[in-house]
């Protein structure tokens, strides 16, 4: 019978559920958690009609979170070439997320900012994960594992913040 405890940690052994796991291996083992549901909750959250790509919503989100921004200054943030993301700007003009405006100051400049429709779809994609993840927690745990994962989450949190 398998331990209570195992972790993927280079040179990790088997920890049994009375002894505190170390620090390491509690880190992979909560890296490789985390990027298994990032992943699924991606997979979960996307809709057949939805023909974005994850960098075009992942652009469009950070246009609504900083405001308008130029197709150079997204690149610079979004550590992608220029061509790159000029691409992606015009992927989102054409399906209406975005608009690109003349910028008063500077006419030699063109600020995108997102549309409704654009600020629309962003909030929608949280919705659709948490409606995912609500089923799963309620299929999947007992009332026990949902406490623990409740406590996890704050601890996961405190991370966060630290």
């Amino acid at each position: 019978m398998q331990d209570a405890w195992q972790y993927g940690a280079a040179g990790s052994t088997n920890i049994g559920p009375m002894t505190a796991p170390g620090p390491r291996d509690t880190a992979a083992q909560l890296a490789n958690a985390m990027a298994r549901l990032r992943a699924r909750l991606r997979t979960e959250s996307e809709r057949a009609d939805m023909p974005w790509s994850w960098a075009q919503l992942t652009t469009l989100s950070r246009i609504l979170k900083e405001g308008p921004t130029t197709t150079s200054a997204l690149a610079a943030a979004e550590h992608v070439r220029p061509q790159s993301m000029a691409e992606t700007v015009t992927a989102l003009l054409r399906h209406g997320l975005v608009t690109r405006e003349s910028d008063p100051a500077d006419g030699r400049k063109s600020p995108i900012a997102a549309t409704d429709q654009g600020r629309a779809l962003i909030q929608s994609i949280p919705a659709m994960r948490e409606t995912w993840l609500t089923s799963a927690i309620d299929r999947e745990l007992s009332a026990a594992e949902r406490r623990t994962l409740a406590k996890a989450a704050q601890i996961m949190e405190r991370l966060a913040d630290s």
